[in-house]
């Protein structure tokens, strides 16, 4: 993937982002280290980022490796309405990676229940009872090919094995590692890095009333076995990619699972999935711009042996990533 910085980061502010995205918890010192600079450097571009770049590092529960239910909505509403649902969806804990689309007709949301009547909540409840929304279409993830834990700034290649794997968060040999689960003495622990995953062990004591040895533990476990992970959110166009799209497709049934690995591969898919519903992998695509994805939709994935159909809906607007931010701020 070549970058052409369009957006006004250079080489330095990507390897910081892939470098976050390998440990987001990696001290500046460390940071700097592998990737040639000053701890100093590091903390001035990781703040410029979080200032310009809408850089946030957050904690993210991995409903796929939990074994919870995953669903991609499309919401069809009357005009002028889809703006204000949107909102309310992305003040819920439940979702993330909202768009509007279908020129603010349409609002793409994935919806993440914890718990099985959170979704019995937002799919029988509330949503058929809002009037402004005419239509909704849920399809159930049933397999990532790509996102979650692998992030998209990987397929740039700006950093070496060599410096991913100075990255790597250090083995406790004293964290027990088991199945991914999440218990309920972990939420306040959790409730700190999903707001903050670069939380330090001082405040993960605080709200959590354990010792820095014991938080240290089971921080190490939740992330060996996978329960949780540490995520990297910003604004692509700052790369000089503004536009994603969401691309519903409709494969020959023997052909899913193939086609699925192949667009893992893709440099523009960020994020893959097989589904249940009328398309049967959705993927979010991210481009420089309108002739980049034609060039998508009629290279790389239209030259895919097993695709029978694509459906591409080009976000207007990104209402939400991983964390909700205030319009205007």
């Amino acid at each position: 993937m070549e970058f052409d910085f369009r957006g006004g980061l250079d080489r330095l502010d990507l390897q910081l982002l892939a470098a976050l995205e390998a440990n987001g918890r990696a001290s500046f010192s460390r940071l700097g280290a592998v990737l040639g600079v000053s701890d100093q450097t590091i903390a001035r571009r990781y703040r410029r980022l979080r200032a310009e770049a809408g850089l946030r590092v957050v904690a993210v529960r991995d409903a796929e490796r939990l074994g919870q239910d995953q669903w991609m909505l499309r919401l069809r509403c009357v005009p002028d309405s889809a703006a204000v649902i949107a909102e309310a969806l992305a003040r819920r804990d439940d979702t993330q990676w909202i768009g509007l689309a279908s020129g603010g007709t349409e609002i793409v949301c994935m919806s993440r229940p914890r718990h099985p009547g959170d979704h019995d909540d937002l799919l029988l409840g509330k949503l058929p009872r809002t009037p402004s929304v005419v239509e909704i279409r849920a399809q159930q993830l049933l397999h990532r090919f790509y996102g979650g834990p692998s992030g998209w700034l990987r397929k740039a290649g700006v950093l070496d094995a060599e410096q991913t794997a100075a990255l790597a968060p250090p083995h406790d040999p004293a964290a027990t590692v088991g199945r991914a689960r999440i218990e309920p003495e972990d939420e306040p622990l959790l409730a700190v890095l999903e707001r903050d995953g670069r939380a330090g062990h001082p405040e993960l004591q605080r709200a959590t009333g354990r010792s820095e040895s014991a938080v240290k533990r089971r921080l190490a476990a939740l992330l060996a076995s996978g329960a949780v992970y540490i995520d990297v959110e910003y604004r692509s166009e700052r790369l000089g990619y503004p536009i994603a799209a969401v691309l519903w497709i409709t494969t020959a049934p023997a052909a899913l699972h193939s086609v699925g690995e192949a667009l893992a591969a893709h440099d523009e898919i960020a994020f893959a999935s097989a589904t249940a519903g009328p398309s049967h992998i959705v993927v979010t695509a991210v481009v420089a711009d309108t002739a980049g994805l034609y060039a998508y939709l009629r290279g790389p994935l239209g030259q895919l042996e097993g695709v029978q159909h694509v459906e591409a809906t080009p976000f207007m607007r990104r209402v939400k990533q991983l964390t909700y931010q205030r319009p205007g701020r």
